[in-house]
């Protein structure tokens, strides 16, 4: 069984994954179409709306943050089969389901039916909280709320929701998405959010997860599925991985804990990655030499991955960003 790869897009990754400076608009269209010209699937963005505490405590100067949407259409006019995705757009912080609709079924018609859409809660609580200081929400609730509104939009002609978080009543909704059915993926790595895919998604989207552990959660989600009277085949397993890539393990190990994606991965202990060590991450992820890489990815499509989703590789410009890229397309990709 072979596996997709596709590449993290910078559009709200300076300051955390990578330095200030990092993602100018040039930056953000020579990834994507590097990414296109070595035959990666996708690129995948991220989503935020303003600088995490621990960022503004370490960097004088504030970072860019793109919002991934439009972002997409400017990058989508000058590519023609490189797919978009979004890793992930917080739809919390997106309170008028209704425009955030619009605005994805605009863009796959724009794109010529090349998006994908992956949401959750956001890493850091603390951006919900700057956006909306008195909002009393659970956002886990609040994304799998905001899914079921999208899908009723997508599908009927007159649509119309009444929930907690989300309502609107007679919403003549067209165009719809140019694809009959765009991919819909949960991010997240609880079992609250595999019991939401099972129900209302295309994928799952979990992050820096071990294969044994995957493994197991991937057992769990298909049974879930089953039960919801849904194929589990057509599920998709898209984790999302830090990789580097060097002549040994021990040149890849020493590159990523000279990085900022080592600092950034060290923040989510308390949020997305909560529970884990601190120490082993460089096991976890796509670290080390070509056969060292090949062989996690290996154990990590027999766990049933079959997306490595937005993978975000740990370089300190874009010059070695897009090197990465390129060994990685070149020796490893053929491997799999």
């Amino acid at each position: 069984m072979t596996a997709l790869v596709s590449v993290g897009l910078p559009t709200g990754m300076e300051g955390l994954t990578f330095p200030i400076p990092f993602s100018d608009p040039s930056t953000l269209l020579r990834i994507a179409k590097h990414a296109e010209a070595l035959g990666y699937h996708s690129v995948w963005g991220n989503d935020h709306m303003t600088t995490q505490n621990y960022v503004r405590s370490e960097f004088p100067t504030p970072p860019r943050f793109w919002e991934p949407l439009i972002t997409y259409a400017w990058l989508a006019a000058q590519t023609t089969t490189l797919r978009f995705g979004t890793g992930i757009l917080v739809l919390p912080m997106r309170r008028d389901i209704v425009v955030t609709a619009k605005q994805i079924a605009t863009l796959d018609h724009m794109s010529g039916g090349r998006l994908e859409i992956g949401v959750g809660v956001g890493a850091y609580r603390e951006e919900f909280n700057a956006l909306w200081p008195d909002a009393k929400v659970h956002r886990g609730e609040m994304v799998e709320e905001g899914v079921r509104a999208l899908r009723e939009l997508f599908n009927e002609r007159e649509a119309s929701f009444q929930g907690k978080y989300y309502h609107f009543r007679d919403v003549e909704f067209f165009p719809k998405p140019l694809q009959p059915d765009l991919p819909l993926y949960f991010g997240g790595n609880s079992v609250q959010h595999l019991q939401r895919v099972a129900r209302w998604g295309n994928g799952w989207i979990p992050a820096g997860m071990p294969a044994g552990q995957l493994g197991n959660m991937v057992s769990m989600l298909r049974d879930y599925t089953a039960a919801e009277g849904r194929d589990p085949d057509t599920i998709a397993i898209a984790p999302q991985f830090v990789a580097y890539v060097a002549r040994t393990d021990e040149e890849a190990i020493a590159k990523y804990q000279q990085s900022q994606m080592h600092k950034h991965l060290m923040s989510l202990r308390s949020s997305t990655l909560k529970g884990q060590s601190a120490t082993g991450m460089e096991d976890i992820n796509l670290v080390g030499s070509v056969e060292t890489v090949v062989a996690k990815m290996h154990r990590l499509i027999a766990a049933g991955v079959t997306h490595f989703l937005g993978l975000y590789f740990a370089a300190s410009s874009p010059d070695e960003l897009c090197e990465q890229m390129q060994i990685f397309a070149e020796q490893v990709i053929p491997e799999l």
